[in-house]
């Protein structure tokens, strides 16, 4: 999701939550992830502002991975995430 910095700033919040809620399912597409870890999760670069990116070469299905093991389908790519296969 992406956000225009004219936006009211009404119209800002909800985007701001619609990024968050976007992010907490992880399942879609995402060149930027936040840092959750020390690293970066594996085909992504520190940013060194909290976040890590792909940097547009190529956009991986991820999620994070709350302490827990990937789910069927997914591989543990470091950083707190999980990638889909």
């Amino acid at each position: 999701m992406r956000c225009s910095s004219s936006v009211p700033p009404l119209a800002a919040s909800f985007c701001l939550i619609g990024s968050l809620v976007l992010l907490a399912s992880g399942a879609q597409a995402q060149e930027v992830v936040p840092k959750l870890q020390a690293m970066c999760p594996l085909g992504y670069v520190d940013t060194f502002n909290g976040k890590c990116s792909t940097l547009g070469v190529i956009t991986y299905t991820v999620a994070p991975t709350r302490g827990e093991p990937c789910e069927s389908g997914w591989v543990n790519i470091g950083g707190g995430y999980c990638r889909r296969k």
